[in-house]
C-alpha cells in the first residue's frame, strides 16, 4: 500500500454525500499543518469549507492552490454495489468507493505530493494551497463561490490552480481541461388565452404562439466557437402545456431551455438576442410572457502558458503521454475560481465511473497522479 492509496482510502471511508465532509478536512487538516500550513475554516450554512496556506520565502512569492470537492454523489441503491460504497475495497487491480474518481483520490494525490516536495524542499521560493468544500455535488452556493468572495476580501493572489476534477479517459493524464463553456438556463412561460379547441377565434394557443421562436432559435448559430471551445449551443430541455384534454386550448406554455456558451458569447448578449426574437415574433409585453433566466457560471479559458505548460511537461516525464488539451463536458468549481485566478486547469484519474453505482479508481493511475501533481509542484514552487 502506497501512502497515496493509504489517504484515499481513509477520505472515501468519510461518509460525505453532499453538503457533508465527513470528517475529510479534519484528516487532510491534521497532515498538513505540521508542514507548515495555516487552516481558515470557513463554514457557511450547512457546508464545510478550509482553506490551507503554506507562504513561500520569496517576499514576491506565486501561489499555487490545489481546489477540490470532499462532498459527493448519492450512493444509489446499496444492494447494487458489489462492496459498500463507503467501504473502499481493493479488488482486481482497482479501488472501488463513492468518491474515488471524483475526486478524492485528487485530494489524496495532492497532499502526498505536498508531502514529497517539502520533504526535499523545506523552504520553497513560492507558496502553495488547498481551497476544499463539501458543496460542489450540490447546489455550489455556499462552497467555492463564497470561499472565492472572502479570498478576494482577503486580498489573496492566487496564480495557479489545479482543480482535481476526473479528467483522463483512458490513462491518467491524457486530457486536462483547460476551460470550461458556461451554463444558462432560461424558463420562458407564454401566456394564451384558455378555450375550447372547437373556437380557436375565442382563444389564444400559447403553443402556437411558441412554435415559429422555438424554430427561429433552433435553428439559430449564435456563434462558430474558437480553437478551445466548440460553438455555442441552445437546448430545449422540457415543455409543459395542456390539460390533458384533447378539446381545451391550454392557457400557458412553459418552456426550459439551456445554453452552453463559449468565450465568444456572453450570458448578456445571449439574453439580447433571446428577447429581440419574441419581439420579431410578436411577443411584446410581459402581459404575453414571462422569462426568468439563471446563470449557472460564464465560461473560463487558460491558454497554452506557465500552467498549462508545466502541466504537460510534468504528465510527459511521467507517463510518456502528450496531453490533449480540451474543454467539453460540464461545468466544475473551475468557473469560480477563475474569477479570481487568471491560469486555472483541470486534471485528475480517468472518469468512466464518476456518479456510477461500483465507482472505482484503477490502481494505476494513482501513484502516476500523485507524481503528476509533484512535477507540477517541482515546476512552480520551488
Amino acid at each position: 500500500m502506497t501512502a497515496t492509496l493509504d489517504l484515499a482510502k481513509a477520505i472515501i471511508a468519510c461518509h460525505s454525500p453532499t453538503p457533508l465532509d465527513g470528517g475529510c478536512m479534519d484528516i487532510i487538516t491534521a497532515r498538513l499543518i505540521p508542514l507548515g500550513f495555516v487552516a481558515t475554516h470557513l463554514p457557511f450554512e450547512d457546508v464545510r469549507n478550509l482553506w490551507l496556506k503554506r507562504q513561500g520565502t520569496d517576499s514576491n512569492a506565486k501561489t499555487l492552490v490545489f481546489a477540490g470537492h470532499t462532498d459527493v454523489v448519492p450512493t444509489g441503491p446499496l444492494d447494487q454495489w458489489i462492496s459498500p460504497p463507503f467501504e473502499p475495497t481493493v479488488r482486481n487491480d482497482k479501488l472501488f468507493g463513492r468518491g474515488a474518481s471524483d475526486m478524492k483520490t485528487s485530494i489524496a494525490a495532492f497532499v502526498v505530493a505536498v508531502e514529497e516536495f517539502l520533504a526535499i524542499n523545506p523552504e520553497p521560493l513560492h507558496s502553495m494551497a488547498l481551497l476544499l468544500t463539501s458543496d460542489e455535488e450540490g447546489p455550489s452556493i455556499n462552497g467555492t463561490v463564497k470561499v472565492c468572495e472572502w479570498l478576494k476580501t482577503q486580498g489573496e493572489k492566487l496564480d495557479y490552480c489545479i482543480v482535481g476534477e476526473p479528467t483522463s479517459i483512458d490513462q491518467c493524464g491524457d486530457m486536462i481541461k483547460n476551460g470550461r463553456r458556461g451554463t444558462m438556463s432560461g424558463r420562458l412561460t407564454i401566456k394564451g388565452v384558455q378555450g375550447h379547441i372547437a373556437y380557436p377565434q375565442l382563444a389564444k394557443n400559447p403553443i402556437h404562439l411558441l412554435a415559429p421562436l422555438l424554430a427561429e432559435l433552433t435553428a439559430k448559430e449564435w456563434d462558430k466557437g474558437n480553437e478551445y471551445f466548440p460553438a455555442t449551443s441552445f437546448q430545449v430541455s422540457n415543455i409543459h402545456a395542456g390539460t390533458g384534454a384533447t378539446n381545451v386550448i391550454p392557457g400557458t406554455c412553459v418552456v426550459d431551455f439551456n445554453f452552453r456558451f463559449c468565450t465568444e458569447s456572453t450570458s448578456d448578449g445571449l439574453q439580447a438576442i433571446v428577447a429581440k426574437a419574441l419581439q420579431a415574433n410578436g411577443l411584446t409585453s410581459p402581459a404575453e410572457y414571462d422569462l426568468a433566466w439563471t446563470v449557472g457560471g460564464q465560461p473560463f479559458l487558460t491558454p497554452v502558458g506557465t500552467l498549462v505548460q508545466a502541466t504537460k511537461e510534468a504528465i510527459k516525464a511521467e507517463t510518456g503521454i502528450d496531453t490533449v488539451l480540451s474543454t467539453t463536458g460540464g461545468t466544475s468549481d473551475g468557473r469560480f475560481i477563475s474569477q479570481i485566478c487568471e491560469q486555472v486547469i483541470e486534471l485528475g484519474p480517468t472518469n468512466a465511473t464518476i456518479h456510477k453505482i461500483n465507482e472505482y479508481v484503477p490502481l494505476a493511475d494513482i501513484e502516476p497522479l500523485k507524481n503528476i501533481y509533484l512535477g507540477v509542484i517541482e515546476r512552480l514552487v520551488a
